[in-house]
């Protein structure tokens, strides 16, 4: 049977483990290195599917499986024809599975910790933490989740119900949602867990590898139409990122996630020890980290594939990405002097929002809480992040 997911290298910048190539997927080429926009719930936030193909101009998006898990529910994914038909995106599709919202949950709930360590965790600091972070349930429920061997059993943020997750209930999600590439079900760790816990967490998440790859092979339709892959953990060790990228190596996936924490420093070294390993003909994705230097940096290391929420969410906030003799920056507009400054939100940018639009127009918009602001502010980050993705890849094209 042929493989729903195949990845072809076009060409490899020298020097470097950085590659040009293409992902075929049942919903078309994905040409890489690849900025995925993230769609949480099958929605990019403020944007319609045709912005994406008109104006944002993205190959590929991505869904969150937990939360299309609790509302509206995989089965009534399924029942519409799928995450395609149900969200019109006409493009290639991923999930993730669910493993990073049991990181959210568990160890991090509630202390602002993200992919990234950043010093000393602020606790209970719901401006860093994550999006399912609710102080409300947290006094009401503890911890939203437990991990034992066999899944996790974790608590709705939505209305305290609990549930519970297996890597064969995680694939089985998947299967329903019916993206072109699913993920198996891991552990994502907090990058202050102690080796100890990093050792027990990723042999989890080989454990529960073999078992997502079972599960996926149990479903001869899904199989036809639906490429998994495996996610490498280790934290912030090198030793063990090696030997996760070793293990899973082993296993018949079609591609390869790279998840878990890093700090800035370790992030190279952690991706260089890992896309070392990995097979050279199976395509890498970079979970949940997508600023323009940490993108540099993983083409440059091998990754293919990226995905992050920063530029929608910072969006909605009235922050957008510009580039200034200095490099890429983040321009509060809310800040005083952009009232008055009628510039294009940036100047080297040729996205819609930048050929019709001032940083004062912007301004106004978000200071009179006009619903456009985001939405003009998250078309032009993502176009940014897209673009800026897409220049990586003719600059490997064309040495």
């Amino acid at each position: 049977m042929n493989k729903p997911i195949s990845f072809e290298i076009i060409k490899r910048q020298p020097g470097t483990l950085g590659r040009a190539g293409v992902i075929h997927t049942p919903h078309g080429d994905i040409e890489t290195p690849a900025f995925v926009v993230v769609g949480t719930k099958g929605t990019v936030k403020s944007l319609k599917p045709e912005d994406m193909r008109d104006y944002v101009g993205n190959q590929v998006a991505l869904a969150n499986t937990y939360h299309l898990f609790l509302q509206p529910g995989d089965d009534i994914v399924k029942e519409s024809g799928g995450l395609h038909k149900f969200a019109n995106w006409d493009m290639p599709t991923m999930t993730d599975s669910g493993g990073f919202q049991v990181f959210s949950l568990g160890a991090a709930f509630g202390k602002g910790v993200t992919k990234f360590a950043k010093g000393e965790v602020a606790e209970n600091d719901e401006k860093t933490g994550l999006n399912v972070y609710s102080k409300k349930i947290a006094e009401e429920h503890g911890k939203l989740c437990v991990i034992d061997e066999e899944g996790v059993t974790f608590t709705s943020h939505l209305d305290g119900s609990m549930h519970r997750f297996t890597a064969e209930r995680s694939i089985d999600i998947q299967h329903n949602i019916g993206a072109d590439i699913i993920i198996a079900f891991d552990e994502c760790t907090s990058p202050t867990a102690d080796k100890e816990y990093q050792v027990e967490a990723m042999e989890r998440t080989h454990r529960w590898a073999k078992r997502s790859i079972l599960a996926h092979k149990q479903n001869y339709e899904a199989l036809k139409k639906q490429g998994l892959y495996g996610v490498v953990q280790g934290g912030r060790h090198l030793d063990l990122r090696k030997q996760s990228a070793e293990v899973l190596s082993g296993m018949d996936f079609d591609g390869f996630g790279i998840g878990g924490s890093f700090s800035k420093e370790d992030l190279g070294d952690a991706l260089r020890v890992v896309n070392e390993v990995l097979p050279e003909d199976k395509p890498r994705h970079l979970l949940g980290i997508g600023e323009p230097e940490d993108i540099t940096e993983g083409v440059a290391l091998g990754c293919d594939t990226f995905d992050c929420v920063a530029p929608t969410r910072i969006a909605r906030t009235g922050t957008i990405y510009e580039t200034t003799n200095e490099g890429h920056k983040r321009t509060n507009l809310l800040n005083s002097k952009y009232q008055r400054d009628f510039s294009k939100p940036d100047e080297s940018c040729d996205c819609y929002v930048c050929q019709n639009y001032t940083k004062a127009y912007l301004a106004h918009l978000f200071r009179s809480g006009e619903m456009l602001g985001p939405h003009l502010a998250s078309i032009h980050n993502l176009y940014y992040i897209v673009n800026f993705t897409k220049v990586l890849r003719e600059s490997i094209l064309t040495n």
